[in-house]
Formats: C-alpha cells, structure tokens, sequence
C-alpha cells in the first residue's frame, strides 16, 4: 500500500469536515500543516507509487517470460498467474495517476495562494523578491511535473499489450497461445525498460524538488 505521510494522516478528520478547500487548509495550518508541506508530501508519495510501479512491472515481465516458455501443460495455471500479476500492474499504475492528481491540486491552490498574497506586501523589494521566488517555483515544480507525466504516459502501452497478451491466452488455452506469445515477449520487454527509465527519470526530478522545497 502506498505510504501516507503523517501530516497527511493527522490531517485526514479535518480533511473530512469540509469539502471546501479554504476551510480545509486554514484547519490545517491552525496544527501547523502548511500547503508547501502537503505538496511535498504529495510529491514524495508520487515518487513512491512510481517505484512500487516499476518493481511491479518488473515482476510482471519475470513472470511473463517464465509464462512463455511453459510448454501445454499447466496453462491454465500459468494464465492465471500471469492475469493476477496484470492486474496488479493495473492497481499500481492508477495508484501512480492518483498521486500526481493529488500534487497537481495541491500544487494549484499553493501558487493561486501565492499570487494573491504577493499584492498584499506594502514594500516593493520584498513584493518582487517574492514574485521572482514564485517564478522560480513554478519553473521547478513545472519541470517535475511534466517528467512525471511522461513517465504515467509510459506505462499506457505496457499495460495495453499485458491485457492483450492475458485475454490471448484466456481466450487461446493450448500450445499455439504460447508460441504466439513469444513473438511479442520482446517488444512487451523493450516497452517496459522504456517505462522504468522514464520513471527514473520522474524520481530523480521529484527528489530534486523535494530537497528543494524543504528547508536547509
């Protein structure tokens, strides 16, 4: 399961008592949870859902291969080895989709939060300090986001061939399935090596950003 961090868990009662986002944070920053500390936490939860994807997918291909080789006997069995591990690999890229949805919320009413308290300063040095602190921010915050996008867009077609490969062989229980099965094997192999370095490359930004963000 993915973990939650433990502001998140301390917040979760008020989180409930309000559907309004205002409400909800200024509930939160009333025990000291301050937005910044909630998308970083977001952030890091994003990161680790990307790592349990990756080692999933990368039992999923262990278990594909083993799948392939299987001659007639025991089809069966393999298929429904290879249907749960599917589905596991299904669960863990939407796990992936959720946390990122969740740092781009927070992400959002964070910077709109921003902007509008920039007007308030009366000193004009501290308002453009603070304006150019925000652009650096977003720029940080926008380069993460897009590696996190592109390595969610990844696993699209990696979980595409799966499912086409399990209903094959759901469908195709004999020896022909198998054989057909291995003509694929390859291009399933090269697509998720392709998935897992885009998520490297996602968590790499993540962290950067996080080390960022927290305060020396």
């Amino acid at each position: 399961m993915i973990r939650r961090n433990f502001f998140v868990v301390a917040g979760i009662s008020l989180l409930l008592l309000s559907s309004c986002n205002t409400v909800k944070y200024k509930s939160l920053e009333k025990i000291g949870i301050h937005k910044r500390d909630i998308l970083v936490g977001n952030v890091e939860d994003a990161r680790d859902a990307q790592k349990e994807a990756q080692e999933q997918f990368k039992d999923a291909l262990e278990r594909f291969g083993s799948v392939v080789q299987i001659e007639e006997t025991g089809l069966k069995k393999a298929y429904d080895r290879l249907s749960d591990e599917y589905d596991d690999s299904k669960d863990a890229a939407e796990a992936v989709s959720d946390e990122i949805d969740d740092v781009e919320e927070v992400a959002r009413d964070l910077f709109i939060e921003w902007e509008k308290e920039i007007e308030e300063y009366t000193d004009p040095n501290l308002r453009n300090n603070s304006k150019r602190q925000l652009g650096d921010t977003k720029s940080r915050y926008n380069e993460m986001l897009k590696s996190m996008q592109a390595a969610e867009r990844s696993m699209e077609p990696v979980l595409k061939t799966f499912r086409d490969n399990v209903l094959f062989l759901k469908h195709n229980l004999n020896a022909q399935a198998v054989g057909s099965l291995k003509n694929t094997f390859a291009n399933l192999e090269g697509d998720i090596d392709n998935l897992i370095e885009q998520m490297n490359r996602s968590i790499e930004r993540s962290n950067q950003f996080i080390a960022e963000m927290k305060p020396s």
